[in-house]
């Protein structure tokens, strides 16, 4: 199975194919349904994109449901997207079909899920209109996808196996619009459903007297964690059961994400699909995938493909996150002596750890910090920048964390 990952920028394009993808997606700037990640810009990026692809898969969103001046947008712009080096065009919106075919007419074009596909007889319909993958709806189940390849073996088939679910019916949800003015099917949704809310109860005979209805409270943000909020997809220890149902491409879900889920993620995907082809014991993979436990996610269930009601049930309690990432190694400035990318500032007394697409994890607590000039400084920050002397050997590339205070507690 092709292994897909998010891009939400180049960095994460980057550290996506670095850290095992076969293939890639990210959006297109205007016509994608996360505009709040750094999209591609046609009209800027397309030799910069096409080094860091190089000979991997690269698809584009254009996923958004068009209004008429989306239409219009994309016919002045689709000159500039032949232009990028994309190998397939991810589309929602059977209006935009027939100006991609005249206009693309050696494009590949993917069915996004928001399109809602569900059945064998939607599939047909979009093969038979030029569809050559679809990315079913996330409420189809394992024996409907066996189903539906059984019967259209020439159709391929790409599912989500990890990351965020939706509240709402793959997507088709204005909660986002209603609370914060930022609509979900516009590639703007602000997560309401994911936001710690406070539950209260006003006896009728009592007016302004409140009493509070509690499920779990989430005592780092002092808020309750919400009825609303689904739990996060995982389906590493299922991957078998999607191969022998005939699946072409697995997808994690996550363009807005960090680098560091980017690459812990798709890391353990990865390791488990090589695992399976080469018919290893499961252990042999432990390690990459403990560390999906070390990203923040909410409970992991698996989603609709069982026919439970696990993805329907809300997570029981709030966002769980073991580390903090801190940065990411750089190119050497010196001997031993490596730049680094800080997201999150870090002291020289901390101890950090080190992830690399080979390397599961390890500890570093005799490095050493410097300043941009090269003086020894005792702390760097986002805003500095600078320079770290591992005390242990590591790559370009390699990412760095710490453990969080609220893991330490």
């Amino acid at each position: 199975m092709e292994l897909l990952a998010p891009a939400g920028d180049l960095e994460k394009l980057e550290t996506a194919y670095a850290y095992g993808a076969d293939a890639a997606y990210i959006g297109v700037a205007g016509f994608s349904l996360r505009s709040r990640a750094n999209d591609v810009d046609p009209g800027t990026v397309g030799t910069e994109l096409r080094r860091i692809k190089g000979d991997r898969r690269l698809y584009g969103a254009l996923n958004i449901y068009f209004h008429n001046r989306d239409v219009k947008a994309l016919e002045s712009s689709i000159s500039q997207i032949a232009s990028l080096p994309l190998d397939a065009l991810i589309v929602s919106d059977l209006g935009i079909v027939p100006i991609l075919q005249s206009r693309l007419p050696q494009m590949e074009l993917h069915l996004s899920t928001q399109a809602n596909c569900l059945n064998t007889a939607a599939a047909r319909v979009y093969r038979d209109l030029g569809f050559k993958r679809i990315i079913p709806a996330r409420e189809m189940s394992l024996d409907d996808l066996c189903d539906l390849k059984a019967t259209l073996p020439d159709l391929e088939i790409e599912v989500f196996v990890h990351g965020a679910m939706c509240l709402a019916y793959s997507g088709r949800c204005l909660l986002s619009a209603w609370q914060a003015g930022r609509s979900g099917n516009k590639g703007d949704c602000a997560h309401s459903c994911r936001w710690n809310y406070r539950y209260a109860i006003e006896e009728a005979k009592r007016p302004g007297e409140y009493y509070p209805v509690e499920e779990y409270r989430d005592d780092e943000s002092g808020g309750y964690s919400t009825i609303l909020s689904p739990r996060d997809l995982c389906m590493i220890d299922h991957l078998d059961r999607l191969a022998d149902a005939g699946v072409d491409a697995v997808k994690i879900e996550g363009r807005m994400k960090s680098v560091y889920y980017t690459a812990v993620v798709t890391r353990a995907y990865r390791k488990e699909i090589d695992r399976i082809s080469r018919g290893d014991p499961r252990a042999s993979t432990a390690a990459y995938r403990d560390e999906l436990i070390n990203v923040s996610h909410r409970e992991y269930s698996t989603g609709f493909y069982f026919g439970d009601d696990a993805a329907i049930r809300p997570a029981g309690e709030g966002y769980r996150q073991a580390y903090v990432f801190i940065g990411r190694i750089g190119q050497p400035v010196a001997p031993g002596r490596y730049e680094v990318d800080v997201k999150n500032g870090f002291a020289a007394t901390d101890g950090v750890e080190y992830i690399g697409p080979d390397l599961a994890r390890a500890e570093d607590r005799s490095f050493r910090l410097f300043s941009p000039a090269g003086d020894p400084v005792d702390r760097l920050s986002h805003q500095t920048g600078g320079a770290i002397e591992p005390g242990i050997p590591v790559s370009p590339g390699y990412l760095i964390r710490r453990v969080s205070a609220r893991a330490r507690s």
